[in-house]
């Protein structure tokens, strides 16, 4: 994978490796506990994790029996920046898709920022970055007030274009592809003519496992799709204390990262069951209550290896999930962007990428909301064998931000 951090891990780990299967998955704890969350960053959180889980239905509804990785909070932060120059009923719309409630405008960005913070700076173990741009064209009259809040709230680089240029999306891209470490590098093919701004969020994720899979345990395998066929798949093995959860529909796996800020959580639906039934039952409500009942224990876990890379339109999931009027050309009100009214979006586009292994994990996200013109184991303990559809999180503890999600079908499938 390539991970910068992974040479001096590796080197802490020798120490334990002859002892690999007494390993204890104790961690230090930082000289200076963390700083709470205030009541707004929590409900901008459960809001975000909330609004999550619902667009990750919704997709998975619309796409079953394939390969599924997004970024929750990458969608919600270029929503929420284009949220900045909503109005009226679009304005409306668009709070109560991303479940801002009763926060005022000033709250939500406030909190926005101290979360953006918040996460890229939690765990040195970790990398965790995230970047905010808006391109608009060279010949469109923009908001200051729009351009100011985004640059002061989402730290957003700003800067016109010539979107007429055959090099303008090449450009955009560039930035993509910087921000992205290479992992993605094309969000946009060509620009239309009546296309006038795009807002992008960009994200990069790159942790080692607190305890890495040892690559000699790692064994060709296969793994049962949906159809129930097989595929081979190369099968990572571990033997340890696990936060872990079990009940009559699905085992359920916590793995930490750096030193247990980030981890993944990994649910796997029993035999006979469906990944995609067990993800339609999700809710914030029913999060929690499952979070709550991990508990330390010892066992076996086998986990495939696989790559990720993930593109969808959002645009109907969201319109389905109220949004549907900032698609509209006839009704969308960002006046707040520009005050002809003749705007909407057009498109939200979204890209990801994920990559797992005996290291640990690199995953990247990149959303664009286009705004066009309307015209112009072991013996003991239990053992989950990950070798059939699962589903899994990149999460945060500490703010309890659901970062990614995905769902995994075929494991040799990118």
């Amino acid at each position: 994978m390539g991970m910068k951090r992974a040479i001096i891990v590796l080197f802490v780990m020798l120490g334990f490796q002859s002892i690999q299967c007494q390993r204890d998955f104790s961690i230090e704890l930082p000289d200076e506990p963390l700083r709470e969350l205030t009541p707004f960053e929590k409900q901008l959180a459960e809001s975000g994790n909330d609004f999550g889980l619902t667009l990750f239905q919704e997709i998975v509804q619309a796409e079953p029996d394939t390969n599924i990785f997004i970024s929750p909070l990458s969608v919600a932060m270029a929503l929420g920046m284009t949220y900045n120059g909503s109005a009226g009923t679009t304005e409306e719309a668009m709070r109560n898709t991303l479940g801002f409630g009763n926060l005022t405008d000033q709250e939500i960005n406030e909190s926005y920022s101290s979360l953006i913070a918040l996460l890229t700076e939690l765990d040195p173990e970790v990398i965790f970055e995230i970047a905010n741009s808006i391109w608009y064209r060279d010949t469109f009259p923009v908001e200051e007030s729009f351009i100011d809040i985004n640059k002061a709230y989402f730290d957003a680089e700003v800067s016109d274009l010539d979107f007429s240029s055959p090099s303008a999306p090449d450009v955009i891209n560039n930035w993509v592809g910087q921000k992205t470490h290479g992992k993605i590098e094309e969000i946009i093919n060509q620009i239309d003519p009546l296309v006038v701004m795009y807002l992008i969020n960009a994200i990069y994720f790159n942790g080692t496992w607190q305890f890495e899979f040892d690559e000699e345990e790692t064994q060709d395998d296969v793994f049962n799709r949906p159809d129930h066929s097989q595929v081979a798949c190369r099968m990572m093995e571990q033997e340890n204390d696990f936060d872990y959860f079990e009940n009559a529909d699905f085992q359920a796996v916590d793995l930490p990262y750096g030193n247990g800020q980030f981890s993944m959580t990994i649910f796997l639906p029993k035999s006979g069951q469906s990944v995609d039934d067990l993800i339609a039952e999700l809710s914030w409500a029913k999060w929690i209550t499952w979070m709550n009942q991990f508990r330390r224990t010892r066992g076996s876990l086998y986990l495939p290896k696989f790559t990720i890379e993930y593109k969808a339109l959002l645009n109907d999931c969201l319109s389905d999930m109220g949004m549907g009027v900032a698609f509209d050309p006839e009704h969308a009100d960002f006046t707040k962007i520009n005050r002809n009214g003749d705007l909407y979006i057009s498109k939200v586009l979204h890209k990801t990428y994920v990559e797992v292994d005996e290291e640990g994990t690199e995953a990247s996200a990149v959303t664009a909301v286009e705004i066009s013109l309307t015209s112009i184991g072991g013996s003991e303990g239990f053992v989950m064998r990950v070798d059939r559809p699962f589903f899994f999180v990149i999460r945060e503890d500490h703010s309890q931000t659901l970062l990614f999600m995905g769902k995994v079908t075929d494991p040799s499938v990118q």
